[in-house]
């Protein structure tokens, strides 16, 4: 001890930071407990933007089996049809508000939890342009709603798409506004019929109209079904993450929860615990919205919620609002007649290159080491030699160099030599540039999202989104979303 004592503190620093290095990595890697720990962060990167990574804690081996049992799983929940006769409106109750908003929380996070009692009055919103997403806010205040949440899924290279490019269907008002999938084909769908009723599974747009469904989205996992909880052990297989869900109640009510997540406030909530909070109140059917950095709900013009994206609010392309007068709201289909669709990416994203610009402003400036030119060094000239006389020691005179002491010849002065020619290749060396092209990468998925990542590097336009032929009503689609197969699990943004 008295020799550890005589470290240095940086010596003494080290050798604790390895001590508990190599005590977390025994606990980590060679203990159960250890083990379900890794697994669960390695669940927990899956759903991200960046779950490559998880083979960090779990190998590339585990890590693939690990996408491939969330996958299955996912298909395997959405396969049941919902019983809409199970949901009896009770039309007596006296209707206090059209929403109520409650504050949440549990031991690792925070939230919000938004009743709507009418769900005949919920729609699904979209961007007011062509080429970019809107923020919640923006398509809250410019509409007139009175409350809203994130909706579907898009393609996020990057973590930083324009919210353009949706992936599965959009629905509004009975008209399909996107789909990727041609009709007969199932999606992951969460909607609502005319009546009010909430849809929740894999339904092709073809059963979707005959089941008379007016708004919807793509995006999953389901977690109730038929009144049935559908994660009967484990957590859900997703880790903790934001998130935003939807479920209904038997008598109609329709009940939003987001959560938010990856901040130090509010780590980020399971699926099962969100399923629990659903079962508390009594919801029949339940499944998730698009969640990561894009979960937030609005209430009154204000933003509620924290989004956990280090721009705060998202533009996106799908959003569930909540109006006084749903029949007077007007849909405009921002992808019709589109054949691409460019998701964005960091290359384009307004804060993402604002925040690149200002970094390279404050960075310190270096003044570059000039190159050394090649030149040849004169030799100077000898200058003649004086034909005075000079004064000796003791005044007598010395006499000017000679043989014999006779008078010298000045000599000559002598030319200087010519420079040498410097080499040919001497000072034109260029360093010849290469051009570097990066690679966006992209998932919704919620996604995913991506919020606590890596800063991404700018990269070079991702190849525009190709819209599929033979789509209903000419609308467009990127090539991404869930189909028939099993789906890839969407990470969360």
């Amino acid at each position: 001890m008295d020799h550890f004592r005589s470290y240095s503190w940086l010596k003494r620093m080290l050798f604790v930071i390895a001590a508990l290095t190599f005590i977390s990595s025994s606990f980590l890697f060679l203990t159960p407990p250890g083990e379900n720990i890794r697994i669960f962060l390695a669940k927990t990167v899956i759903t991200t933007q960046h779950r490559d990574w998880a083979w960090i804690f779990v190998g590339a081996e585990r890590r693939d089996q690990l996408v491939l049992e969330v996958q299955n799983l996912t298909e395997i929940n959405s396969m049941e049809k919902q019983n809409l006769q199970a949901v009896k409106y009770n039309k007596d109750r006296s209707m206090e508000s059209l929403v109520k908003v409650e504050d949440i929380s549990g031991q690792f996070w925070k939230g919000k939890k938004m009743y709507v009692y009418d769900p005949r009055t919920i729609r699904v919103m979209v961007p007011a342009k062509q080429g970019e997403g809107e923020r919640i806010t923006s398509m809250v205040e410019r509409t007139g709603a009175v409350a809203g949440v994130n909706g579907g899924g898009f393609n996020d290279p990057d973590g930083l798409g324009n919210g353009f490019a949706p992936i599965g269907a959009i629905m509004s008002g009975g008209e399909i506004l996107y789909t990727d999938q041609e009709g007969s084909i199932p999606q992951h769908i969460v909607g609502f019929t005319k009546e009010g009723t909430l849809i929740i599974g894999k339904y092709s747009i073809n059963e979707l109209l005959k089941l008379n469904v007016t708004d919807a989205v793509s995006f999953y996992p389901r977690v109730i079904a038929n009144g049935k909880p559908l994660i009967t052990s484990g957590d859900g297989g997703w880790g903790r993450a934001p998130r935003t869900a939807v479920g209904q109640k038997a008598d109609g009510t329709v009940i939003f929860i987001v959560i938010d997540g990856r901040q130090t406030h509010s780590v980020g909530a399971t699926l099962k615990e969100v399923q629990d909070l659903f079962l508390a109140e009594g919801v029949i059917n339940a499944g998730f919205l698009d969640g990561g950095a894009s979960s937030e709900m609005v209430y009154n013009n204000e933003l509620i919620t924290k989004p956990s994206s280090r721009y705060g609010e998202r533009r996106l392309p799908s959003a569930f609002l909540v109006f006084d007068h749903p029949e007077e709201v007007k849909v405009e289909n921002v992808w019709k007649g589109l054949t691409t669709i460019d998701p964005g990416g960091a290359y384009d994203h307004p804060e993402f290159l604002k925040e690149q610009a200002e970094k390279k402003a404050k960075a310190p400036k270096t003044t570059p080491t000039p190159k050394p030119t090649a030149t040849a060094t004169p030799t100077p000239s000898v200058k003649p030699e004086s034909s005075s006389d000079t004064t000796g020691k003791n005044g007598a005179s010395n006499p000017p160099s000679g043989a014999n002491g006779g008078t010298a010849k000045p000599s000559p002065s002598v030319k200087p030599e010519t420079s040498p020619s410097a080499s040919p290749n001497a000072g034109n060396q260029q360093g010849n540039g290469s051009t570097n092209t990066g690679a966006g990468a992209g998932s919704a998925t919620g996604g995913t999202s991506s919020g606590a990542s890596a800063e991404p590097k700018p990269s070079t336009a991702p190849a525009n989104t190709t819209v599929p032929a033979g789509q209903q009503q000419g609308q467009s689609g990127t090539g991404n979303a869930p189909s028939g197969a099993p789906s890839p699990t969407p990470k969360a943004n």
